[in-house]
């Protein structure tokens, strides 16, 4: 179905762009948030009441590498910014383009379902106002484009390790997270290896008695600088665009010269080659170990009372422990015969598409080797092409062989991991989604 009207789910940065597209592109749409504000996850203290964002995060791609094309982050901000200035960024941006009045806020989407009269026939989209109390309401759409994010559904260790439920000091998940007041004085252990474990394990170093760093396999710790430069400007480069051994063999190369081996450092060799896992950037956390602050450990294997056995053998006695074990993909609106992400897995036609559910997308459902936002970006200007018609999707049967071909390319390329399903290489991503909007255009009738 071309043409119509459209719904966005969200108004984090995934939704506001696609907002901005949508408008641009004279399409009619309503955009739902839940919270009162826009910028979903990277709105500190957001009333929303899903916002991971901790007290001293900052972005762990260049302000360059992460801004919308169609409106660049301000020259006076720093080359990392922190979550109130990107939030700042985000508000500017809907004013910018004059889209907050076009933004129902705090209003939540309950329930989305493909309306009653067959393969074309859009959906009905309920909605439920945080505020007034009124019963839900129902809408219909005839395109629906889910920009709810994936960093906001806790996934905790499953199944839970024995004896943690006896535990008597503090268990919470990194996602609950967001002073270090709690670590005074205390023995911590932090699970993981991402980016929100490596700030959270050295912000806790700086307070704690004691900080371990407990972790299944080891990661290639990449530091946001390199040679004076951040780090994702010498990545936009034509090796960059390159085969992928070949931008291996240069990370590795840049590594070794500019940080040392991970072992150097006490992190246990990394079981996969660089560039075959999310990466983990951290500028202090290599420091830190070298400083000793943190003591690094395997996985936790058991409790027992207030002490943490690791796998290893080893045990430490534990006050606080943080679980930085990722994020479910989750989409409580949609009936899970209408849409399951059975272990994070969703079959997408380019990441956006459900081959069989016309009508619908999915905005900002990647996890890139780089910034989400310029592809969420690509994305809807992608979206906006196929409401109005502009570009054909295939068959079906061809979008499921895609989805079929990209799993595969997966499995070859990352490590087996929840977190890798939705994986994606940022240039290599973004120059798919161009071709398809080149490729496929539709000829207009005469």
């Amino acid at each position: 179905m071309t043409g119509g009207r459209a719904c966005i789910i969200g108004a984090g940065s995934s939704g506001i762009t696609a907002a901005q597209v949508l408008a641009a592109a004279g399409v009619d749409f309503d955009c739902f948030e839940i919270g009162s504000g826009v910028g979903g996850n990277w709105r500190y203290g957001n009333d929303n009441g899903v916002s991971s964002a901790y007290r001293s995060l900052h972005i762990n791609t260049s302000r360059e590498a992460m801004e919308f094309a169609a409106y660049p982050m301000p020259a006076t901000y720093p080359d990392y910014p922190s979550h109130w200035q990107i939030a700042d960024y985000f508000d500017d941006f809907v004013d910018h383009f004059g889209l907050r009045g076009r933004i129902t806020f705090r209003t939540e989407v309950t329930k989305v379902e493909p309306s009653p009269g067959g393969r074309d026939g859009g959906y009905d989209v309920t909605t439920r106002s945080r505020d007034d109390g009124r019963t839900p309401t129902t809408a219909h759409y005839d395109h629906v484009l889910v920009a709810n994010g994936h960093h906001w559904d806790p996934r905790w260790p499953e199944p839970a390790f024995p004896g943690s439920e006896d535990f008597p000091g503090e268990q919470i998940h990194a996602h609950y997270y967001r002073t270090p007041e709690m670590f005074v004085g205390k023995h911590v252990v932090v699970l993981g290896i991402g980016n929100s474990a490596c700030d959270i394990a050295v912000e806790a170093s700086r307070h704690a008695r004691t900080t371990y760093l407990a972790m299944r396999r080891g990661a290639w710790v990449i530091p946001k600088y390199l040679f004076g430069t951040p780090t994702d400007h010498l990545t936009d480069t034509p090796l960059a665009r390159g085969p992928v051994v070949l931008q291996k063999l240069g990370m590795r190369a840049m590594l070794r010269v500019a940080v040392g081996k991970m072992t150097d450092y006490g992190l246990p060799k990394p079981d996969h080659d660089v560039l075959e896992a999310h990466p983990t950037v951290s500028d202090d956390l290599l420091s830190t170990l070298g400083h000793g602050d943190i003591t690094v450990k395997p996985s936790i294997s058991r409790f027992e009372g207030s002490t943490v056995h690791f796998t290893d053998g080893s045990s430490v006695e534990a006050d606080v422990v943080v679980y930085c074990t990722g994020y479910k993909v989750t989409f409580p609106f949609l009936d899970e015969t209408v849409v399951r992400a059975d272990d994070n897995h969703i079959d997408l036609y380019r990441r956006v598409v459900p081959p069989d559910l016309p009508g619908l997308y999915f905005i900002g459902l990647v996890q890139p080797l780089g910034a989400v936002m310029p592809l969420a970006e690509a994305q809807a200007h992608w979206v906006a092409d196929l409401i109005r018609g502009r570009v054909a999707l295939p068959s079906p049967a061809e979008m499921r062989r895609q989805v079929t071909s990209y799993d595969e390319a997966l499995r070859k390329r990352y490590v087996a991991s929840k977190r890798h399903t939705i994986e994606v290489d940022f240039h290599a991503y973004r120059a798919e989604i161009a071709r398809e909007r080149k490729d496929r255009q539709v000829e207009p009738a005469q």
